[in-house]
């Protein structure tokens, strides 16, 4: 892959909390490109996900843990340079957050 340091800035940063989303979110929208948006959508899922796991107790708390796994996949894949979706939800996530991009 050919991408920027800026471009995998956005996707790296993406999934740092939502805070980092944000902030990728405002570096990406002064360079858009393919991969963070990329990112964006997924790690917006991801964290959306997470905090809404927080609130069904232990059984959402055990599932929140995987969602961070996802999470720790999904940055690998930002710093690699790839757009390759995290397990089990990474293609949803592109759908409905298709807006972004």
């Amino acid at each position: 892959m050919n991408d920027s340091t800026e471009d995998k800035t956005v996707a790296i940063v993406s999934y740092i909390t939502l805070i980092g989303w944000v902030v990728a979110f405002i570096i990406y929208g002064k360079n858009k490109t393919d991969l963070g948006a990329y990112h964006l959508r997924q790690s917006l899922g991801l964290n959306v996900t997470y905090i809404i796991l927080l609130l069904f107790g232990i059984v959402g708390k055990i599932l929140a843990v995987l969602v961070v796994i996802f999470a720790i996949i999904g940055l690998v894949y930002a710093i690699q340079g790839e757009k390759k979706p995290v397990p089990v939800a990474g293609e949803f996530f592109q759908s409905i957050f298709k807006g972004i991009g």
